[in-house]
């Protein structure tokens, strides 16, 4: 093991780090919806951070917070056709993931896997790396010409994921659509991303006020992703390097894939849904990890000196990015740590569709089971001081935690298709960013999570990228 590592093991440094406040007594149901619209992660008292089944009642249906491994295993492998994405989830992403594979079911969904996994293989990493450090290199340089003036982290974050999700996926730059982008998800986040009452109260099938104007939004989406696609194919190729597959990204992919069982592909409609999925998963759970990793970073400079050190000494160049993945160790567990701490994906709701039993509880159809990363990441009972920020219990050589226990990328069967490209991303990134510029928070001040569509900054925040 490197020695830095060595040195890390001895002197580790840790910190706790700002979170939302826990509430102290039990709320009213009309309180709960209110926290639940302005910041869910203020949802949850002390006891859900203790006890493994939380059950309760809410609109008058049974719940269960669930952070009981076993229980997690049965409901998201063991028994997972029983558990379905209730209605209004449903309503809330389908504006942006139509049919694609987050919000399919059955064999539309087993279907729909067997086609997008071997995009994502791992056999594709090397196409997909180079992208990444290509479009990581040139906001390094932009950085640069800020001449170490204080920057806004998060717009630049999302701004470069977008663009390494745009090379990955179309081969394009993103400069002509990353606006337009932007501002729908913006448009999307603000007025039709968080659950309404009607959402929760309506059955399926029933418009609500929320519902119009998500279909609005959804007419501008597809738009907007038309337009991407057409500029795709209005594209020469490029050249694509000796001994790779010819395909030059993942559209070329996905367009070419097919069902091993049944040989059937996509048709655009489906196309447009799955890039819509990869792109909109792919960009912005991207950017508020690297984001979280990079605050705790200046928090913790001492992590963020090794990461220096660990890239240093390594070929991160477009050609080799690939290959030198494996041996950022330190990198990878502060991006893993970050993913425990601040999951992108912060809570995972399913419906019963039939009678069960989890961890010994009976639960009826219809019952809301509901498993938190957020708070199983943070849970009493799996980890040790669980709200510490410390990369060292993911550096090699460490015990692995249980996958029902560290899930920011979910679980089962359902477990999310760019996890491999998600991790290889941000380790790159981050490993890239830190190697030349030293991080620091100028402003001072604490930064608190919240939840949207992903977990967020609760307020813009500036950083001083400094040259090494």
């Amino acid at each position: 093991m490197p020695c830095h590592l060595d040195t890390m093991f001895d002197r580790p440094q840790s910190a706790v780090l700002p979170r939302p406040p826990i509430p102290t007594r039990l709320r009213s149901q009309p309180e709960a919806f209110l926290v639940l619209r302005r910041n869910p992660l203020e949802l949850w008292g002390a006891p859900a951070y203790r006890e493994l089944v939380l059950p309760g009642r809410f609109l008058g249906r049974q719940q269960i917070l669930l952070n009981d491994p076993a229980g997690i295993r049965h409901v998201l492998l063991g028994n997972h056709e029983n558990y379905v994405r209730n209605e209004p989830a449903r309503r809330v992403l389908r504006p942006v993931l139509g049919e694609g594979l987050f919000l399919a079911e059955g064999e539309a969904w087993r279907h729909q896997r067997r086609v997008i996994a071997p995009a994502l293989a791992p056999r594709v990493m090397p196409i997909l790396s180079r992208h990444i450090v290509t479009v990581t290199a040139r906001v390094e340089d932009e950085i640069a010409a800020l001449g170490g003036r204080p920057v806004e982290l998060m717009p630049l974050l999302q701004r470069l994921a977008l663009d390494i999700a745009g090379q990955s996926m179309f081969s394009l730059e993103m400069a002509a659509f990353g606006a337009d982008l932007r501002r729908l998800l913006i448009r999307y986040a603000q007025g039709y991303a968080k659950v309404g009452l009607l959402d929760m109260m309506l059955p399926a099938g029933w418009t609500t006020p929320l519902d119009r104007g998500r279909a609005a939004f959804r007419r501008d989406w597809l738009a907007l992703m038309d337009r991407v696609i057409a500029a795709r194919d209005a594209q020469a190729p490029a050249g694509v390097p000796e001994g790779e597959t010819a395909s030059r990204d993942l559209f070329d992919l996905l367009r070419a894939a097919r069902d091993p069982e049944t040989g059937q592909g996509f048709d655009h409609a489906l196309l447009r849904d799955e890039v819509s999925t990869l792109i909109l998963a792919g960009h912005e759970t991207t950017a508020v990890t690297l984001f979280w990793a990079c605050y705790a970073m200046a928090r913790l400079p001492e992590h963020q000196e090794a990461i220096a050190a660990e890239a240093s000494g390594l070929d991160l160049s477009p050609e080799h990015a690939a290959q030198a993945v494996p041996k950022l160790a330190m990198t990878r567990a502060v991006i893993d740590e970050a993913l425990r701490l601040y999951p992108p994906a912060y809570l995972l709701v399913r419906e019963a569709v039939g009678p069960d039993v989890i961890a010994r509880e009976a639960v009826a159809a219809g019952t809301i089971v509901s498993i938190s990363p957020w708070v199983l990441h943070r849970h009493e009972a799996h980890w040790d001081r669980p709200n510490t920020f410390d990369p060292h219990r993911f550096l090699p050589g460490r015990p692995a935690p249980d996958r029902m226990v560290y899930m920011p990328f979910g679980a089962g069967p359902r477990i999310c298709v760019g996890m491999q490209f998600a991790l290889t991303e941000a380790t790159l990134v981050l490993a890239r960013l830190l190697r030349r510029y030293r991080f620091s928070l100028p402003g001072g001040g604490e930064v608190v999570p919240r939840g949207m569509v992903t977990t967020q900054p609760d307020r813009p925040v500036r950083f001083r990228l400094a040259v090494r």
